[in-house]
């Protein structure tokens, strides 16, 4: 008996699934806020030098005349961001007037900005401009190396300590650092505390899908991490209206921090997995835990009638056999195991890469910033619909593996379409972000499908470290366009393209219960291996039939002429008939074959006889 038929017995998919898919959920789609954050915090507006304060009319008016006379044009007809002349060039203002290459310089007295859209961000308070641009790029990787460590800490901690654990004290580490964030005054503490807030990513992301999956019976599984990618799209969403009704960068941080405080008090209340319990011999809690749960779906009889017998029978052969501790080489120590970790490092590198490589920089498709972030999360409500859909009929496998190829393409295809038509590129991209973000949702259900209970959060968080290193190699791909243009969408579509295909040596988990330990994954993959092998086998000892042989067809050995040599069983009819002997069969229609449906024709070319 699998834990799922207990599940299924104390109402399956009832009141208490629902309401703790919801409470887990939607600290996701805020979580969803801060990875995007800096898409508004950090944006650059319009800015150029500001004008020389020994000369104090320069240096305060900023009209557009004025401008003109301490500011050079660039190619396209606008200022300068980064240059300014050494001395107001004041014929400028003269119509048909011009100077003969006149000296620059550097801001030397900082910067003015256009606080038309953005009233502050950190690119304003801190000059993260010109020879600067590369800290504000700084920061957002300092952020993903952040996820990175809290996938490794925090995928650790949950396999050692449980579920719940790690997710509170994520809930409350969030909200302190957001708030850290709005509050010091200097770069260096705002990347501290963008770090932090970073592990949280992980520590969040990971033990709430782990909660839900490990509560869900097999068929609420599809649903329910489907709608974990729809709580990110609606993260998005709701980050796209917060960040257009708060402009300034404080306090936006603090309205998408807070409400983690909420989420720390009520996760109290969340029970922990009792699959987790029933592994590290807590039964007593699992079976108080199982009870609250049959209370809450109209099955209090069932759950008074369990016992820690009873519940430990469903998962007795996994607590016999699992490992009183694991570690990281337990990922590669056996077969099974070893090929689906190698498979998931690339597919989570490859689609980290290419998703946030497109996400994370908004600003350059040349369209209102708020648009183009309302667009990349509507975009993912028909993907994911189509993702659902697949992966409840077609399986995991077949999903992941066409979304991400289809994502690769589109890239690809990108490259070709004109700089001029910014809404065709725009478009393209988004759906390209879709297929991406359709595929990462369903590996990671996939991934905690794949992975034993034993080591489903280990798993999970070093999958998890690998796609961060993706999201930390995305701006170094993104710069390789300063050599060619064409690099960067090459480089992320052939690496979706490859994680696709990496997904077909997965196995298909549609349907199938969660495996416990890695001792019963072994097992089954044997099985499976097992299996093959005897079909292969009985592939190459199956009799040929359709073909006439010289016992089926009376007379034949009298009647035919050249060879006395009996057909080949396992050869073609046609072969039979040219190379046996001269003669013709033919096979009268609309007849099964027998014997008598047989008759030996003369040859076209008759041979003499001896």
């Amino acid at each position: 008996m699998a834990f799922t038929d207990l599940l299924d017995s104390l109402g399956g998919v009832g009141r208490f699934q629902l309401i703790y898919t919801a409470l887990l959920l939607l600290p996701c789609s805020l979580l969803a806020c801060h990875n995007f954050l800096q898409n508004f915090t950090a944006a650059v507006p319009h800015h150029h030098c500001r004008g020389p304060t020994n000369h104090t009319a320069a240096a305060t008016n900023t009209s557009g005349a004025w401008l003109r006379a301490i500011v050079p044009l660039d190619q396209l007809g606008a200022p300068e961001p980064c240059q300014r002349f050494t001395e107001p060039q004041w014929a400028l203002l003269s119509p048909n007037t011009s100077a003969h290459e006149p000296a620059t310089e550097g801001c030397k007295d900082g910067w003015v900005y256009d606080r038309s859209v953005f009233p502050s961000t950190i690119v304003m308070e801190w000059d993260l401009v010109c020879e600067a641009r590369p800290l504000r790029d700084l920061a957002q990787s300092i952020y993903m190396a952040g996820v990175l460590v809290g996938a490794a800490v925090f995928g650790s901690l949950a396999d050692r300590l449980g579920r719940k654990g790690p997710l509170v004290w994520s809930y409350l580490q969030l909200a302190v650092s957001g708030v850290a964030t709005a509050y010091f005054g200097s770069f260096s503490a705002y990347c501290i505390s963008r770090f932090l807030m970073g592990m949280t990513f992980s520590g969040i992301i990971l033990n709430s899908l782990s909660l839900v999956v490990e509560w869900m019976p097999t068929q609420g599984r599809t649903v329910a991490g489907v709608l974990l990618g729809y709580s990110f799209t609606l993260g998005q969403l709701i980050l796209a209206g917060v960040a257009y009704l708060i402009r300034p960068w404080r306090w936006l941080q603090l309205a998408v921090s807070i409400p983690f405080l909420i989420f720390f008090l009520y996760s109290w209340w969340l029970p922990e997995s009792s699959r987790w319990l029933l592994l590290h011999g807590k039964s007593q809690l699992a079976v108080e835990n199982l009870r609250k749960v049959a209370v809450m779906n109209g099955r209090a009889e069932e759950g008074e009638r369990l016992t820690k017998e009873v519940v430990s029978s469903y998962i007795q052969s996994e607590i016999a056999s699992v490992r009183t501790s694991n570690s990281i080489l337990d990922l590669f120590r056996t077969p099974a195991i070893r090929k689906v970790t190698f498979c998931l490092m690339v597919v989570w590198f490859s689609n980290s890469m290419a998703y946030y490589g497109l996400a994370m920089d908004l600003q350059k498709f040349g369209l209102s910033v708020y648009l183009v972030q309302v667009l990349f999360g509507v975009i993912d409500i028909p993907a994911m619909l189509v993702a659902t859909t697949t992966m409840i009929y077609v399986g995991r496998r077949a999903t992941v593996a066409s979304f991400l190829i289809l994502a690769g393409l589109m890239v690809i295809v990108n490259m070709f379409v004109p700089e001029d038509m910014q809404t065709l590129r725009t478009a393209q991209a988004a759906l390209g972000k879709g297929c991406l973000a359709s595929s990462f949702i369903c590996v990671y259900l996939f991934t905690g499908e794949l992975y034993p209970t034993e080591i489903r959060q280990m798993g999970m968080g070093f999958a998890s470290v690998n796609a961060r290193f993706g999201g930390l190699v995305a701006p170094l791909v993104t710069t390789l366009g300063e050599f060619s243009t064409i690099l960067p969408p090459i480089g992320f579509g052939a690496t979706s393209i490859l994680a696709g295909l990496a997904v077909c040596f997965l196995a298909e988990t549609r349907n199938a219960p969660l495996v416990e330990t890695i001792e019963a994954m072994e097992r089954s993959h044997r099985e499976r291996k097992r299996e093959r092998q005897r079909h292969r086998q009985r592939e190459k000892q199956a009799p040929c039939t359709g073909s006439p042989t010289w016992d089926s067809i009376p007379g034949l050995q009298d009647r035919a002429l050249g060879q006395r040599q009996a057909p080949n069983p396992c050869a073609t009819q046609g072969s039979q008939s040219k190379e046996v002997f001269p003669g013709r069969i033919r096979k009268k229609r609309g007849k099964k074959f027998l014997s008598s449906s047989w008759e030996l024709l003369p040859s076209k070319k008759p041979s003499k006889l001896p």
